[in-house]
């Protein structure tokens, strides 16, 4: 979804460590756009040399702060292979609020974005060489440029629209229908795993599909099951196991939500398209891109529909290295 992106079968390339991490969490009272507030924890891990240009991160809804191996976590990071690309940047990220599962409330990318300027104040950042976001986190970065435009350079917002497409949205819905079917049955882990793997049918793309799963329908055990079958159970399974039902729903309602008058985004933005994505319509991009008062419209070109972003590695690298040349420091 926009949002729910995965890493399977990804090989990242080969890239030093980054210098230590810093984590924390920082206690927050959020005025939530959609009524009420609430006490939330936001947890963040900045990496870089502390000198270096400021950068935000942000990808999709199951993406959260630890987006580059360092040498407090060496595990791959999220976005680990970006790890080249942003080796000379002070690179920030959060994970999301409601990503744990403890806010079972109405949440905007507005909100998200009112978490990540808190955690730049708490970290004594007054203004950051950029904002890159994929999917919900080009959503989140949108509103951060119009909450605050002078504390940000530029954004690059890959694969985020100014708001959801009917047809997605319904497609969002019956994944969070078939969540609150698990709920209701007992199982709220087969529910995220339906949920996840309907996902899946949206993130890729049927060219990606035919490729790869091409294999004649078999009968197991009086059956029948595609070769697709078994790749989408793994996709389940593994998703079942590091997100909770609660996370889920509220995470998903938040992309549905996500709207967004494209003249309040004052700071200059690289909007990016892919061609093949099944989320986010190109035209839609494109029209936000001629809106925004300092647009600029460019596409990519992927098999891998709306998870480009996560697996054109090169491609990708190349849109980030032109977006942060020239850099300006962060003061």
């Amino acid at each position: 979804m926009t949002g729910l992106s995965t890493l399977d079968e990804t090989v990242f390339p080969a890239a030093p460590l980054r210098p230590r991490g810093k984590r924390g969490s920082l206690p927050l009272v959020l005025p939530l756009v959609h009524g009420g507030s609430a006490r939330v924890e936001c947890r963040f891990e900045v990496t870089g040399p502390d000198d270096a240009p400021v950068i935000v991160v942000a990808g999709g809804i199951s993406a959260g702060r630890h987006v580059l191996a360092n040498h407090e976590d060496p595990t791959p990071g999220w976005w680990q292979g970006q790890g080249v690309s942003l080796a000379d940047c002070r690179v920030v990220a959060i994970d999301w609020i409601g990503a744990d599962g403890t806010l079972d409330a109405p949440i905007d990318a507005r909100d998200q974005a009112v978490a990540i300027l808190s955690v730049l104040d708490h970290l004594g950042i007054h203004r950051a060489a950029g904002f890159i976001g994929s999917s919900y986190g080009a959503m989140a970065g949108m509103h951060a440029v119009a909450l605050a435009p002078g504390r940000w350079a530029r954004l690059l917002a890959i694969s985020a629209a100014a708001d959801s497409h009917p047809f997605t949205s319904a497609q969002r819905t019956l994944q969070r229908q078939a969540i609150e079917l698990g709920e209701r049955l007992g199982d709220p882990a087969a529910g995220v795993s339906l949920a996840r793997k309907i996902a899946m049918l949206t993130y890729r793309t049927p060219d990606e599909f035919e490729e790869r799963f091409s294999d004649p329908v078999t009968v197991i055990d009086g059956r029948a099951r595609i070769s697709a079958e078994a790749y989408l159970d793994a996709q389940g399974l593994r998703h079942c196991q590091r997100i909770n039902p609660v996370a889920y729903r509220r995470l998903s309602e938040s992309i549905d939500l996500h709207a967004i008058d494209p003249a309040v985004i004052e700071v200059p933005t690289t909007f990016i398209a892919v061609d093949t994505d099944r989320l986010i319509p190109v035209d839609a991009i494109r029209r936000l891109a001629d809106a925004a008062p300092h647009g600029r419209f460019a596409s990519l070109s992927s098999p891998f529909g709306h998870d480009a972003f996560l697996k054109e590695h090169e491609a990708v690298a190349a849109i980030i290295q032109e977006f942060l040349s020239p850099q300006e420091p962060a003061r």
